[in-house]
């Protein structure tokens, strides 16, 4: 039987403060960030009936310990959610959420599902990336990938190697307007609507609460000029120009567009197309080129079309290689208008739905633009993009 495909839709999204590794969260189970924020949905949109809920989709890079044991089943019963709800869990790397949310859209779309959590979760100092894992020496011994590709700052620093005019200075440059415009945003209220206050235990300082991200650093041109550089010597990649190592969760509610209006649940953004696409492993950092020329081809647009930008800064080089694909300049104000990764932190598996929530905010601000985009750099030679529509689009109403 034909059926239609139906208008999937992002809801709501929100997020823990991103820790630093072993940071504020280092007393703190990784399933309890993330059923922090699922609740948090739950109470932000009482007029959802928990038992409308089809599907919760939880990804998470590592998944051992209080990462494991299908962490989106689990994390749906100790959120509340009814038992009859069902859950599972997703791993790709860097884009575990954004997989998560694209998981769901296709059951949404073909009527499997009318409403599903989506989200992710990475407790990095607790789990760090590789932990447990053993790579099948053939993808080395015969070659299949180069070794650094293993080595995310590593891959890095092979695409300044592919791309030298991004110079380190100019990476620099980016980490620093990253800060700045985090440190901006703070002050003008705009993040913290979609932050989820955690409260945390340390045996030595007693309990306490997590409100703001801990990762925000001042910093000056000066200061990044003298970092280190640990995956090379006299490198490019520094801690001032890359994301650091992040403990944090992210959660949205994503819906068919009847069901949202049916239920009078908002309608933040209006999922468009989205594609994933591999590279080589060992330039990781330039998978979103291919992902959103895919995306783009897709949906039937073009980059022209793309009012606002939601770039993964996973490291400065990645978002600049992308930037420079597209003559895009690298202090265009379409492009992280409240700053990125390098600032706030990237918990691997969680930060696709941070991107999410942020693009989401930026429309409802932003009427005059109908498209926007979600991309991402993924581990092992990845990329992930998903194109948005801003239901706020003042053509609209014409």
């Amino acid at each position: 039987m034909p059926r239609e495909v139906r208008e999937v839709v992002f809801v709501d999204g929100v997020r823990t403060p991103f820790g630093k590794a072993g940071g504020m969260y280092a007393e703190t189970r990784a399933d309890d960030l993330v059923i922090r924020c699922i609740r948090e949905l739950i109470k932000r949109n009482p007029q959802l009936p928990t038992d409308r809920v089809d599907e919760v989709a939880i990804a998470a890079t590592t998944q051992t310990g209080d990462q494991g044991l299908t962490i989106g089943r689990t994390a749906a019963l100790l959120a509340g959610l009814p038992k009859t709800v069902p859950g599972y869990a997703v791993d790709r790397m860097c884009a575990g959420a954004m997989t998560a949310v694209t998981n769901v859209a296709g059951g949404i779309a073909m009527g499997a599902y009318d409403i599903a959590v989506a989200g992710g979760v990475e407790h990095m100092g607790r789990h760090p990336m590789g932990e447990g894992a053993d790579p099948n020496p053939r993808i080395l011994t015969e070659k299949l990938v180069d070794p650094s590709a293993l080595v995310m700052g590593a891959t890095a620093e092979n695409l300044h190697d592919r791309l030298p005019h991004i110079t380190k200075e100019r990476a620099d440059r980016f980490g620093l307007n990253s800060q700045l415009k985090t440190a901006k945003a703070y002050a003008d209220g705009k993040l913290q609507p979609d932050l989820v206050p955690v409260a945390i235990r340390s045996s030595e300082l007693g309990w306490g609460l997590a409100t703001v991200d801990e990762a925000p650093r001042e910093t000056s041109m000066e200061k990044l000029a003298t970092l280190k550089t640990p995956f090379r010597p006299h490198g490019r990649v520094t801690a001032g120009n890359a994301a650091g190592l992040n403990d944090g969760a992210t959660a949205a509610l994503i819906a068919d567009e009847g069901t949202a209006r049916e239920l009078g649940l908002p309608v933040a953004m209006r999922l468009v197309s989205f594609a994933y696409a591999g590279v080589e492993p060992e330039i990781m950092g330039y998978g979103p080129i291919p992902s959103t020329e895919k995306a783009l081809k897709k949906a039937g647009l073009t980059i022209d079309d793309i009012g606002l930008f939601e770039l993964n800064e996973a490291f400065a080089v990645q978002v600049l290689a992308l930037l420079d694909h597209y003559g895009i300049a690298d202090d265009d104000p379409r492009v992280n208008p409240w700053g990125g990764a390098i600032a706030i932190g990237h918990p691997l598996a969680s930060s696709g739905v941070r991107l999410m929530t942020q693009l989401a905010r930026h429309f409802a601000e932003h009427p005059e633009v109908r498209y926007g985009i979600n991309a991402m750099c993924i581990g092992i030679g990845m990329g992930g993009t998903v194109i948005w529509e801003n239901p706020n689009w003042e053509g609209f109403a014409k």
